[in-house]
């Protein structure tokens, strides 16, 4: 594993090199979706707020998570180059694109079904950050073939040990997310406003539940890990927004937008 890659006297951290690389992908996509809904936004600056609000977001989620240390030493965790949460990412992405809904006067959460399948493909990319940094998001050991070893890791692995390479999973999962969203984002199936967040937020709550089983995080609560508390959480929203998308059958867009996607 390379965390950084040296230039001299300078040094880059690869998480931030395949961070970036998330959001020029998430960026594509959700250019790509804005254009087949002949949206007028600006999807550069929406996805770089989103994914900066979002770093910041997973930061604190992690270093909450341990108020104790947070206490003993909080210029540590604070600005250490690894310990990043998920869900932090995600509340903090999601309240940003909300407000950005507004700014662009699409609607709060037409902004969100719109970045579904973009926000998929960015977590999915992002994760193998995690991948080439070893900053602690791999599983268990295992015997399987392909099994991966982080001996030089930003939290390395015991020498000679193989671990599930959960971020790679991931990455398989988010991408299929992200093609489920987007074939079922279509403008002529005009879905009912809400519907694809829910889904994004079911099919991700599952999806991460389940990597949870083989990654090293702590189970605390009845055998679970607090990512899969989490992720209980998310399905039951993501459930209830469906829910509620269905029973009210908003247009995904207003006014204008919504008549002239229809019409495209």
């Amino acid at each position: 594993m390379y965390p950084f890659i040296h230039l001299g006297r300078f040094s880059l951290g690869t998480f931030g090199i395949m961070l970036w690389l998330a959001a020029v992908c998430a960026c594509w996509v959700l250019h790509r979706n804005f254009r087949r809904w002949k949206i007028e936004a600006d999807a550069i600056s929406i996805v770089a707020v989103a994914t900066v609000m979002g770093v910041i977001g997973s930061k604190l989620w992690h270093v909450l998570e341990t108020p104790h240390a947070l206490m003993l030493h909080p210029a540590d965790l604070l600005f250490d180059r690894a310990g990043f949460a998920w869900y932090g990412g995600l509340i903090a992405s999601i309240l940003t694109l909300m407000w950005q809904g507004r700014v662009y006067k699409v609607g709060s959460l037409a902004m969100l079904d719109l970045s579904a399948s973009a926000a998929a493909v960015g977590y999915g990319v992002g994760r193998l950050g995690c991948l080439v940094s070893g900053d602690g998001d791999y599983g268990i050991p295992t015997k399987l073939p392909w099994g991966m070893g982080f001996p030089h890791g930003l939290v390395p692995t015991p020498p000679g040990v193989r671990v599930h390479p959960t971020p790679i999973y991931e990455l398989i999962a988010a991408l299929v997310i992200a093609w489920v969203l987007w074939r079922r984002g279509r403008p002529e199936v005009a879905r009912p406003l809400g519907e694809m967040t829910g889904e994004y937020l079911i099919y991700t709550g599952i999806a991460r539940f389940l990597v949870e089983f083989v990654r090293i995080n702590p189970k605390l609560y009845w055998g679970m890990s607090n990512a899969q508390m989490a992720s209980i959480g998310a399905v039951i929203v993501g459930a209830g927004l469906v829910m509620w998308a269905k029973s009210k059958a908003l247009p995904v867009l207003p006014g204008k937008a919504k008549a002239t996607a229809a019409a495209g």
